[in-house]
């Protein structure tokens, strides 16, 4: 009779602690196995679900009976690994012995797997896949379709197929010993297994299916005669060595599965009741304060705040008692060292999971998941004279993991968009905090220069804000201006939550970003297709803000005041926050690598300098210009837009502009060249650079004389943000700027209209371009080099622009 309900856990953790037996053992297995299919499928339906809290009990009961055992089974078997040790062999993942229902592999379905991959299977782990068997699969799929289609216009019963989030109940036709075809195309495929000793290849092929939890036998779990049950198909890379006793391998399997389907949610659920206490405790001092201060004669109103004083003082009693209960029961030093114990395990799962090479791609997504949230709640969740620092093998866990981070956030091994993107937040959040960021910096070379390239890969078709976001955060507190935590107009307000990773204070890594300069020295094909993708982006995520803001204005000027939706807001705010992390990584690569923008013997330096100085002429223009949209829509302060202020966009140009044309301790040819290209873009404007310090034409003084009440900006006024070095080196950048722009404008020639460009007939012809010798203005070719490379005329393909001059005898 399956055990269920409340009493599943008590009932389940007792038949496990007192089986003597295979049979008991095998049993409780298969009743182990049910209970994880049952609370699996049905996510989402809590009235057959185990009670969370319930699972959390039942979670550390278990692994401290696995644990006994485990080590009890050590001392009789010297040889095996001690619990200390534990982790799940490959091999389980795909030689059929363990059923994962319908959970996702880490390289898609288990049907499309074992096609893909069969002749690695047969290489690497003597798995062969039955070409009959797969074709059997195929059609019964398809027969399944109609099938479906059918029973639910008769009977309305629910899909065989339903996803592990749906909340409808699971059939019981589902759960008999025959199974349905939909359940049989997940999990069925026949495959064919060598034995696993070796050599390979001498031994005859022996068949067997993948089983379901009702088709198992004892054999299948322990083997027998030759036969290594669940360790069967063993792969080259996996140590010939004894581990533990299978059974117990699948226990282990199915507690990190238990933890990724509810215990982890109820641990940051239990969290809340600390936040509420806090709420509580304010509201009754609150109303203390009311009632001290209310007049006599209003005995009405006091009444009333006693009563509610009375509520408060119940409820905040109430959870007070819950939270210590929490903290002493759930949170308890014990409790964390179970799950550090369990991210140990998953790390060193991942770890030979990731050494069978294609093989790892059949290992379940909830192994990374859970290696990940394991640590989150360590880090987060228990209370902080618990720390995590104290736990034994801390600096080394907190390393592996990092190395885990950093290797598979861009594992082509990988397809399931969710878990990436999970990997990539993990490491953005994990670069945010000096000690994980120092555990990231211990991993091998090898291993940091292979991240650091994956995220300098370009930016078009993947999701690249937060691998940019990642860079940002190993530069923040080296750029100009960049040493805060929350931006200066945001100091008077409380933060949401002070212990967000964006808030933390600045550690910038010198060591990966000197792997950056590496990389981009040395490849030369990297750093222009990084820096085009950049640009690009830039000039996207700008112009979607500026478009927004202008939409935002519009709806504020309406008599009926109908202002834009909240959740267009915060597109508008994420659009201008990427616009600046973006200038931002574009400071970093002038930083570290300027000859990728000044060396012009370099394939594409010219054009990307080009384009460099026609967005940032773009953005100081939009920015600083008198009375413009944007002054306007910041004086606003919709709740929304926050962020969106003149400091961090025009601190990072400027970083830009002064790493440009004051690099090195002099003015240099490179200098000279990029305050050239500069000042021959159309869009520059001498009053953008005079404005970041404060001074202004005379129209626009006299103007501000009749608004007295509005505060200019300079960046003189935030010494706390901006050192007296850093302001000298933009003084000197606006003196050396307006003298060359009075050099050029006397320089400048009355233009003939053939001397016109013929694309745009506003500026003077300016560029030539290599191979087909045809011209345009500067303008209008580095617009048309940020989405083409083909020539305006002929089509040729662009391998260069050259400064055009004309002739004088002509």
């Amino acid at each position: 009779m399956p055990f269920s309900g409340s009493s599943f856990p008590c009932e389940f953790t007792t038949c496990f602690s007192s089986y003597q037996g295979e049979a008991s053992r095998y049993i409780f297995l298969n009743k182990f196995r049910k209970f994880l299919q049952e609370n699996a499928s049905n996510r989402g339906n809590l009235t057959v679900l185990c009670p969370p809290e319930y699972m959390v009990c039942f979670l550390h009961r278990l692994i401290a009976a696995l644990r006994f055992f485990w080590d009890g089974h050590k001392v009789k078997a010297p040889a095996a690994l001690g619990s200390e040790e534990a982790y799940v062999p490959p091999q389980l993942f795909y030689n059929g012995k363990v059923d994962y229902f319908d959970l996702q592999r880490l390289g898609g379905l288990l049907s499309h797997l074992k096609k893909t991959l069969k002749d690695d299977l047969a290489a690497k782990a003597n798995v062969l896949i039955d070409p009959a068997e797969l074709q059997a699969v195929t059609m019964d799929d398809l027969d399944e379709d109609e099938e479906s289609a059918t029973s639910a216009a008769q009977s309305q019963r629910p899909s065989a197929t339903l996803a592990i989030g749906g909340a409808l109940a699971r059939p019981g036709w589902l759960s008999s010993p025959t199974l349905g075809r939909a359940n049989r195309f997940l999990s069925t495929a026949a495959v064919s297994l060598m034995n696993p000793r070796r050599p390979l290849g001498t031994l005859e092929k022996v068949k067997v299916r993948t089983l379901s939890v009702e088709q198992r036998t004892e054999e299948d779990i322990e083997g027998s005669n030759g036969n290594e049950g669940l360790l069967l198909g063993r792969p080259p890379e996996e140590p010939d060595q004894p581990i533990t006793e299978n059974s117990l391998l699948e226990v282990l399997d199915g507690i990190v599965m238990m933890y990724n389907l509810s215990v982890h949610q109820q641990l940051g659920k239990m969290v809340g009741v600390s936040d509420d206490v806090n709420e509580y405790a304010m509201a009754l001092k609150d109303t203390e304060e009311k009632i001290s201060r209310c007049p006599k004669r209003r005995r009405d109103i006091h009444e009333e705040l006693l009563k509610s004083q009375k509520v408060f003082s119940e409820k905040l009693n109430h959870l007070s008692r819950r939270l210590a209960w929490i903290n002493v029961t759930i949170y308890s030093k014990e409790k964390m060292q179970d799950i550090y114990w369990l991210l140990r395990v998953c790390i060193r799962t991942i770890e030979h999971g990731d050494r069978t090479g294609s093989l790892f791609a059949f290992m379940p997504e909830f192994y990374l998941s859970v290696a990940m949230n394991s640590y989150s709640a360590l880090k987060n969740y228990f209370s902080p004279v618990n720390s995590m620092e104290e736990l034994p093998g801390y600096e080394e866990t907190l390393m592996r993991l990092a190395a885990i981070l950093a290797k598979h956030f861009a594992d082509s091994r990988i397809v399931g968009t969710d878990i990436r993107d999970s990997l990539m937040q993990a490491l953005a959040s994990y670069v945010c905090y000096p000690h994980s960021l120092r555990a990231v910096e211990r991993i091998p070379e090898e291993q940091r220069i292979s991240m650091m390239k994956n995220l300098l890969a370009p930016y078009e078709q993947r999701p690249w804000a937060q691998t940019n976001w990642i860079l940002v955060r190993l530069w923040r507190g080296c750029g100009f201006g960049y040493r805060y935590t929350r931006l200066p107009h945001l100091l008077k307000t409380k933060p949401e939550d002070a212990s967000l990773p964006s808030l933390q204070k600045p550690c910038p890594s010198t060591l990966l970003q000197r792997h950056m300069a590496d990389l981009l020295h040395s490849d030369c094909d990297l750093a222009p297709s990084f820096l085009n993708s950049v640009l690009n982006q830039l000039n996207w995520a700008f112009s979607e803000f500026i478009g927004m803001i202008q939409e935002i204005q519009q709806a504020a000027e309406r008599l009926e005041r109908n202002f834009v939706d909240s959740r267009q807001l915060k597109v508008c705010a994420t659009c201008f926050d990427l616009s600046v992390s973006l200038l931002r990584v574009l400071e970093m690569t002038v930083t570290l690598a300027p000859e990728i923008f000044l060396d012009w013997n370099r394939p594409s330096s010219e054009l990307l300098l080009r384009r460099l100085a026609q967005l940032l002429n773009q953005v100081l223009n939009r920015v600083t210009a008198e009375r413009n949209l944007f002054d306007r829509v910041v004086n606003l302060r919709l709740p929304g837009l926050e962020s969106v202020d003149h400091y961090p966009i025009l601190v990072a140009v400027t970083g830009i502009l002064v790493r440009l044309l004051r690099h090195g301790p002099s003015r240099s040819a490179t200098a000279e060249r990029a305050t050239a290209v500069l000042l021959a873009d159309p869009c520059f404007q001498l009053r953008s650079i005079q404005y970041l310090l404060g001074h202004a034409e005379p129209a626009a003084m006299a103007a501000a004389a009749t608004a007295t009440e509005k505060r200019h900006f300079s960046l003189s006024t935030y010494t706390e943000y901006i050192s007296a070095e850093e302001l000298s080196k933009v003084d000197k950048m606006l003196s050396h700027l307006s003298e060359e722009s009075k050099q050029a404008a006397a320089t400048t020639l009355p233009t003939s209209e053939e001397d016109l460009c013929p694309i745009c007939y506003a500026h003077p012809i300016s560029a030539i371009f290599r191979p087909c010798s045809h011209k345009s203005c500067k303008a209008c070719i580095n617009q048309h080099l940020m989405n083409n490379k083909d020539c305006f005329f002929c089509k040729a393909t662009i391998t260069g622009v050259d400064d055009f001059t004309k002739p004088a005898s002509s």
